[in-house]
């Protein structure tokens, strides 16, 4: 994790889904593993319980237009909060975040690659572009 945190450091463009979100948060609850601390959020690992808990549900996503983005989340974080030029993407219906982009940094706390829409991941690639 040495190299994708120097290489984010320089501008490359990451993005962390799920576990991968955990690892680019600067502070977790509970507080391990060792996070690179790229993102300035916070976030609680498994918020939404066990495996069992997992759900799936329809996000507005601004950014990728009109049309909702089905989310599928497995024992996924949610972000508690966010500073310094975090931008939330995508909430619940109750207003906790589940997605944000920080400069090059892209976070979800559920599974793009898990559905037959690809508009998170073009998403992405206009940012490798830019």
């Amino acid at each position: 994790h040495v190299l994708l945190k120097s290489i984010s450091r320089r501008g490359v463009p990451v993005w962390g889904t799920c576990a991968g979100l955990i690892m680019l948060a600067r502070n977790i609850v509970p507080d391990y593993p060792k996070t690179m601390g790229l993102m300035d959020l916070d976030l609680t690992r498994n918020a939404f319980g066990r495996q069992v808990d997992s759900f799936e549900a329809d996000l507005h996503v601004a950014v990728l237009g009109k049309r909702p983005f089905h989310g599928v989340f497995i024992r996924s974080p949610i972000i508690r909060q966010t500073r310094n030029g975090v931008q939330a993407l995508a909430s619940l219906e109750d207003g906790r975040v589940v997605a944000a982009r920080q400069e090059r940094m892209l976070a979800t706390a559920f599974h793009p690659e898990l559905t037959d829409d690809a508009r998170f991941h073009e998403y992405f690639l206009s940012m490798v572009a830019s």
